[in-house]
């Protein structure tokens, strides 16, 4: 059975209607994956659901109210049409929390949607039918978008993976926004790999934030992360699955303590409690206004309280707000420093649809407490599965973590995600595709982050004494590498130790000499030449493919006086011979 086919009689056979908007046509999708799979690509194969404020052509994007449409998408959102390009197939537009307010996923005409696993929960929102299509494996990826949580929290109750990249870096061309200033377009998958290839492939193009030349590539070996001091009486078996994944960071060698969470609270109230709000009026009010009153608009009563709301808030409430959020980001940066970033619960419980339907405003606030303040302190994140927790008779409650990092540093944020993630064991999924195979580079250099390859020989390579003048850089290990037969190598008198590698003149008898590859920032590469002592130098390098690369030489004198030691081929080799006596 086709890919296509799997999942259109795996959407028959959940019978989750909540779940889509609109479905494309089974044969429209099928000639589209079979082109994919003929022209290949990253993502060729993979099916794709976009959630309903994102324009697909030939749809109405009705972010979650039917009447706001004037008519079919003229043409694809750039996230989607970046997305098609490296072979994805848009499958359908997804049920979402109408007009992207809301955490729970429950505010739509269109149905609320409920968990995958558990029916009589909320599946979290505001992008809940991208998140539940992508758990039941329906669609392998999907897009969502976050200006609160909404790729986040949909993320934790699925047991799925949701990346919120830095803001600005994909496009919001093509999406009906919801605070225009803090929209982020995010991605959905049932693991990282996949979720950061479909990231690396939508992110970056004309019009997005550029990538400063010292975005790191890694986190450190040994990084220090930042916990919440306080988990806001978070239920013990939450609070106990949490301290569990900080205990898998500091198993990995992570340093991990933790900080004052006031000021990251008064940002995320800033968000819903005061002016701020006003952006949500900016976007749809004057639809919301007019239709208020209609009871055939489809406009959901608590959204449309919002957004009415949003209308009346001032500007000088608004200029206010804005200040104190400068303040408080400066406060936040400050608990952040020497911390390479922040894990967090993505949430601080699973709510059922009986608790929303009871309070829809007072769970909604309570879902964002670790959610609401990111993208208004420029935060990245990337929400990971990490467990369950049992909650009796109706089944354990996926327990998610997000890990948050400063502002490009996406790269970070993924390498720690990967310490802490626990995959669930899936929701039966009819035909989905296999996760793809890791990216050989973070997804933030598959959309521009600079990258330069550094092939080291010596003192630099992996469990030597100076790895760490790369890894503080922001480098990124990417494998070891072998020279073309050109080259001598040679034991220079230094402290520490270090090998002169040279190429050796035509006819004199070069070898292959072993090293790793290192992928290093542009700016990092010129801050470490900068230091680099004599007589250490850089300069092109060949590789025994024929390419060519950055690579360490060292000064003729040095050279001169050096022994020669290339019968040994890898400095690593020589100092165990040393060590062994030979």
């Amino acid at each position: 059975m086709s890919r296509v086919r799997a999942a259109y009689a795996g959407i028959d056979a959940v019978d989750r209607p909540e779940v889509w908007i609109a479905l494309r046509p089974e044969a429209e999708v099928q000639a589209e994956h079979d082109a994919a799979l003929a022209a290949g690509g990253p993502l060729a194969g993979l099916l794709l659901a976009v959630k309903g404020n994102v324009d697909v052509a030939g749809i109405p994007t009705t972010a979650g109210c039917p009447t706001y449409a004037a008519g079919p998408a003229a043409a694809d959102a750039t996230a989607v049409a970046r997305l098609r390009a490296t072979g994805a197939s848009v499958l359908g537009v997804a049920n979402l929390d109408q007009f992207a307010t809301g955490l729970v996923g429950q505010r739509s005409p269109y149905g609320g949607v409920r968990d995958a696993r558990r029916p009589a929960y909320v599946s979290g929102g505001s992008s809940s039918g991208s998140a539940v299509a992508v758990a039941l494996g329906l669609a392998d990826v999907a897009i969502g978008t976050d200006t609160a949580g909404s790729g986040r929290v949909p993320a934790a109750f699925q047991g799925i993976v949701g990346i919120k990249p830095t803001l600005g870096v994909v496009s919001t061309a093509g999406v009906v926004p919801a605070c225009r200033s803090w929209d982020a377009v995010t991605v959905f998958a049932r693991d990282l790999d996949t979720a950061e290839a479909a990231m690396g492939a939508m992110a970056g193009g004309p019009g997005t934030r550029p990538w400063p030349a010292d975005a790191p590539l890694a986190a450190p070996p040994g990084a220090r992360v930042a916990v919440p001091d306080d988990l806001l009486g978070l239920a013990p078996a939450w609070a106990a699955g949490f301290a569990a994944s900080v205990e898998r960071l500091r198993a990995a060698g992570c340093t991990v303590e933790a900080i004052s969470f006031a000021p990251f609270l008064e940002a995320a109230r800033l968000l819903y409690d005061g002016a701020l709000v006003a952006e949500r009026h900016a976007a749809v009010g004057a639809f919301v206004d007019a239709h208020r009153d209609d009871p055939d608009a489809g406009l959901d009563p608590t959204v449309a309280a919002i957004i009415a709301r949003a209308g009346s808030l001032t500007g000088s409430a608004m200029v206010r707000d804005l200040a104190r959020l400068e303040e408080l980001g400066a406060v936040c940066a400050s608990a952040m420093a020497g911390y390479d970033a922040l894990l967090v619960p993505t949430a601080p419980g699973h709510p059922t649809r009986e608790a929303v339907a009871a309070d829809p405003v007072g769970v909604n606030s309570w879902l964002g407490t670790w959610t609401n303040f990111c993208n208004l302190l420029d935060l990245c994140a990337v929400a990971v599965p990490a467990g369950t927790v049992d909650e009796g008779p109706a089944g354990p409650a996926q327990l998610g973590v997000t890990v948050l990092a400063r502002p490009f540093h996406d790269a970070v944020a993924a390498d720690l995600a990967r310490l802490v993630l626990l995959a669930p064991e899936p929701v039966a999924a009819p035909g989905a595709a296999a996760p793809l195979p890791r990216p050989g580079v973070p997804w933030s250099v598959m959309a521009g982050a600079s990258s330069v390859p550094l092939l080291v020989v010596g003192a630099h390579r992996r469990g030597q004494p100076l790895e760490h003048e790369l890894t503080s850089r922001g480098a990124r290990w990417a494998g070891t590498a072998r020279t073309s037969a050109a080259y001598r190598l040679l034991a220079l008198d230094t402290v520490p130790p270090k090998p002169g590698l040279v190429r050796a003149a035509p006819g004199a008898g070069g070898v292959g000499v072993v090293g790793e590859l290192w992928q290093l920032p542009v700016a990092a590469l010129g801050d470490f030449l900068s230091a680099l002592p004599a007589p250490m130098a850089l300069g092109r390098v060949e590789l025994e493919d024929g390419t060519w690369v950055t690579g360490f030489g060292c000064a003729a004198d040095a050279a001169a006086s050096g022994r020669d030691i290339s019968e040994h081929g890898d400095w690593v080799r020589y100092l165990e011979a040393v060590a062994a006596g030979g």
